[in-house]
């Protein structure tokens, strides 16, 4: 007789991974529920949202009847995320901080903890996406040791599980899971990624789950939350005082706290002004943010942009890259975005020696090469 298979969830104190929860549960796993803690400040409004969330999802294990655990990452988010952000954002680069803690600290930190401390056959969240493996094939996945150093990426990994779109388009989240390892999603189970949001709530509703189901959509940075952007930051950052100008005649239109605060494509909140005016460039050295009117203006879109080295899901670049230089595929680079054509060409980045696996990516739709700037924000 086979034993019953581990499964630690990830619970986050919203719907989405209680549910996630409640259908391992129904599928006969034997369920463990952990929540992270990987930020203690209070909000904005003088609430610790972590004490509050943590006490959500233990009450979630009580209804369903399942282990309850609690783990701080506090000092790993730091180290690993929050501060990358930070310099990211003083060079004038705006980051997504989801995608990094995914990486770091979800498909990592807590990773290892559901396998090696709790004896996990898998872990599981309540992210929408899939994979290409069934959960039987989850459970059969190993650890694979990989090797270390410069040709790491080009280790061959057999029968490479791909990381999928969900079924509902609209809440697909794969784009903050891009950087995930294939280590680590060979042994993830994404219980809602065949299900609609709706659909979730209404599962949510049937069994108990209200306390869950009436909270507001999670928004903001991954574990610190929605806040005044500006000001959250500048806690971190020192000012730096610059003025926004106009692409189109070099004219001073207002004052800025610092260059660095802002993403290409943004709408720039200029005071005085009764049109909108949008981020088009940012000059780090003199500390300008240089806008243009309307969202539609030929400033705001390139065709080309540089990468560094990708990350590749399979931890292989695709043979096509590697031999042609070249390879057409889908982008976005913003959550939500539809994707759009491209072709990810291969070469020389500055600074770096010449990597088939980093380059350029030009991008071609129906209405032409161009698409419009946007940030993370």
């Amino acid at each position: 007789m086979q034993a019953v298979r581990h499964v630690v969830c990830a619970l986050s104190g919203g719907v989405d991974s209680a549910v996630a929860a409640l259908l391992l549960r129904r599928r006969g796993y034997q369920v463990t529920g952990v929540f992270m803690k990987n930020w203690d400040s209070l909000d904005e409004h003088g609430v610790c949202t972590a004490d509050k969330d943590c006490e959500d999802a233990y009450r979630v294990c009580q209804i369903l009847d399942i282990p309850f655990h609690q783990v701080s990452y506090i000092k790993e988010y730091w180290n690993d995320v929050f501060s990358d952000f930070l310099n990211e954002y003083e060079k004038g680069r705006t980051p997504n901080p989801d995608i990094v803690c995914n990486k770091h600290i979800k498909f990592s930190c807590f990773f290892h903890y559901a396998v090696d401390n709790l004896g996990a056959d898998a872990i599981a969240t309540g992210h929408y996406a899939r994979t290409s493996l069934e959960d039987e094939e989850v459970f059969q996945q190993k650890h694979i040791k990989r090797p270390e150093g410069l040709f790491r990426n080009r280790f061959e990994v057999r029968n490479a599980v791909k990381l999928l779109q969900a079924a509902d388009s609209f809440k697909d989240q794969t784009f903050f899971l891009s950087q995930v390892s294939q280590d680590a999603l060979r042994r993830t189970i994404f219980p809602l990624g065949g299900l609609t949001k709706e659909f979730v709530k209404k599962i949510a509703a049937e069994n108990r789950l209200h306390h869950v189901l009436q909270k507001k959509e999670s928004m903001g940075m991954c574990f610190i939350g929605k806040r005044n952007f500006e000001h959250f930051l500048l806690q971190y950052l020192q000012p730096r005082p610059g003025h926004f100008i106009s692409i189109e005649d070099n004219k001073v239109l207002g004052t800025h706290k610092g260059w660095f605060l802002y993403t290409l494509g943004q709408r720039a909140n200029i005071g005085g002004l009764r049109e909108p005016w949008y981020v088009v460039e940012k000059d780090g050295v003199k500390g300008n943010v240089f806008v243009a009117p309307r969202r539609d203006h030929p400033a705001l879109y390139r065709d080309l942009l540089r990468t560094s080295r990708v990350h590749w899901i399979t931890e292989e670049p695709p043979a096509a890259l590697v031999r042609d230089k070249m390879m057409e595929c889908h982008f976005r680079f913003r959550h939500q975005m539809a994707l759009v054509c491209c072709v990810l060409q291969g070469g020389r980045v500055p600074g770096q020696r010449e990597d088939p696996a980093a380059g350029a990516v030009r991008l071609h739709t129906p209405e032409g090469p161009a698409q419009r700037w946007g940030g993370h924000r």
